[in-house]
């Protein structure tokens, strides 16, 4: 009867700790419908409190404390060590709540605009406190969670392109992900066609997107978005072209003890049709040893390689399924501008056999006379990847009134990290330009 009770304190303690809360977070600008769901509401406390990456830990302490309460709850006492070892734990993790629960709840005093000896009450009195600041209109905050706004005031195209049958048509609506029970758009609005036979710069500073943009095209990651290469549909006919797209990471990752030719033969073993004569996958093998200048080094070990030839033997691992679309993520990361830029014309050469290549780097203006486009895309004031720029080299210059790409990065980066921050004006141009030429 005893324990019956004290369960239904608990319960009555908690929902009133909710309620409480439930009207600080519609103060505070939080989502208040967190207020009654656990470890939700002990993020979004620190929120309020404007101490986002405390409520965070304070989140994941507090799951893997509700956890281990279950868990000793389970055992029952019916195994001694084990439920030495969970109360242990759960003691540690109670001790580390505490710290970070009044840490939070301190700032959250701060941003009211109370005095500290309202902690007290908070320690003691939680429930009380909590009633109390949320319904008494003497208790608001002096600031709400910083909620970034929706980027209504920039147009984008907003419109499909049309597909083309000889080529990669990407028509991005919007990805988004959730991160800590809030939802994040990663990128919005972007639409392109790029027709086989052309090697394609990608161009954005950090935190614009261009890694969830490939990862949105190649299918690794999907989005609300229709991506057809040619007449498949990258995410309804992903088995079929799961081997007409190659990605090359930044990491080369090759073994070091292996030759060259086993590691390429690994590589067709895994990315070509396992009912490929053997004749003809050495043929496809001696084919890329060739074309990426690897044939005097086929018998050495890639240990013995130099930064370029292993980068080469990178990229050939990835292109010995002989992907009609072709990503590099800084393909020259590391290496001296002579063998990069050799390393860059074996990519044009790649394009010119009617592949579609696309390219990071961070040092473009060296190479950039061998790309026929360049996708710039931006970050927005709502942090969302979106496109400022597709077109030709030279028409880049012309739109962004710029000489080189690196005087382009520095006009649409952020002016916190030393740019001008006119990325957003360069959207809405964008879109006027390409406007009637979709459809």
């Amino acid at each position: 009867m005893f324990d019956f009770l004290k369960d239904i304190g608990l319960i009555v303690k908690y929902i009133v700790i909710s309620i409480g809360y439930w009207k600080i977070f519609q103060k505070c600008g939080a989502k208040s419908v967190w207020a009654f769901v656990p470890v939700a509401r002990e993020y979004q406390i620190g929120l309020c409190a404007d101490m986002e990456e405390e409520g965070r830990t304070y989140s994941i302490m507090a799951f893997f404390s509700y956890c281990i309460t279950i868990a000793i709850e389970l055992t029952d006492g019916n195994n001694f060590n084990f439920s030495l070892i969970l109360s242990i734990i759960y003691l540690a993790l109670s001790i580390g709540l505490f710290i970070y629960l009044f840490r939070i709840q301190m700032g959250l005093i701060k941003v009211f605009g109370k005095a500290k000896k309202w902690i007290l009450g908070f320690i003691f009195f939680e429930p009380v406190v909590a009633l109390i600041w949320g319904f008494s209109d003497k208790f608001m905050p002096v600031k709400k969670v910083n909620i970034v706004p929706d980027s209504e005031g920039v147009k984008g195209l907003e419109e499909d392109v049309s597909a083309i049958d000889d080529g990669l048509t990407v028509n991005i609506k919007e990805k988004t992900s959730y991160f800590y029970f809030k939802k994040k758009t990663l990128l919005k609005d972007i639409h392109m066609t790029i027709p086989k036979g052309h090697m394609v710069l990608l161009l954005g500073g950090s935190g614009a997107g261009k890694t969830t943009f490939l990862n949105a095209i190649t299918g690794y990651e999907k989005a609300d978005a229709s991506i057809k290469l040619g007449d498949l549909d990258v995410y309804e006919d992903y088995g079929k072209i799961l081997y007409d797209v190659g990605f090359v990471p930044q990491q080369d990752l090759v073994r070091g003890n292996d030759t060259v030719t086993l590691t390429l033969a690994d590589a067709a073993a895994l990315r070509l049709p396992a009912n490929i004569p053997f004749a003809e996958r050495m043929e496809r093998i001696n084919k890329v040893l060739d074309q990426f200048g690897l044939t005097a080094v086929k018998n050495n070990l890639v240990d013995q390689l130099s930064g370029g030839q292993k980068k080469r033997v990178s990229i050939a691992m990835e292109f010995i399924s002989d992907p009609t679309l072709f990503i590099l993520d800084e393909p020259d990361s590391g290496l001296d501008g002579v063998v990069a830029r050799s390393l860059f014309q074996k990519l044009r050469a790649i394009a010119d056999e009617g592949k579609i290549v696309i390219v990071i780097t961070h040092t473009p203006d060296r190479v950039v006379d061998l790309f026929d486009e360049v996708i710039v895309l931006i970050k927005d004031k709502t942090r969302t990847g979106r496109l400022a720029f597709y077109g030709g080299i030279k028409e880049s210059y012309e739109f962004f009134g710029r000489n080189s790409m690196e005087e382009i990065l520095m006009e649409i980066n952020p002016i916190e990290v030393g740019g001008e921050g006119r990325a957003e004006e360069f959207v809405e141009k964008y879109a006027e330009l390409m406007k009637g030429k979709v459809g």
